[in-house]
């Protein structure tokens, strides 16, 4: 191996290693708001560890808001209140 060689290798290994995708696949849900948040979690593969708590904290956020809206009650038509 040349100098230079040995030298750029030796560059590369002291480089901290930046963020790398996971490349997990989601799997749709077939509900387009919870599809939406799961997607969101791809935010986290692009930023330092420090960052993945706050994209990791908004999807939670919204997918309790989700479970939250399946427990409330059905809002009437505009036709159903009729006597």
């Amino acid at each position: 191996m040349s100098d230079e060689a040995a030298e750029t290798r030796a560059d590369e290994a002291a480089e901290p290693a930046g963020p790398v995708a996971l490349g997990i696949v989601r799997t749709p849900t077939g509900h387009a708001g919870v599809d939406a948040h799961l997607a969101r979690l791809a935010d986290a593969d692009h930023l330092a560890a420090d960052g993945h708590v706050a994209v990791y904290e908004d999807v939670h956020r919204g997918l309790r808001e989700a479970l939250t809206a399946l427990d409330a009650p059905p809002v009437p038509g505009p036709y159903e209140n009729r006597s």
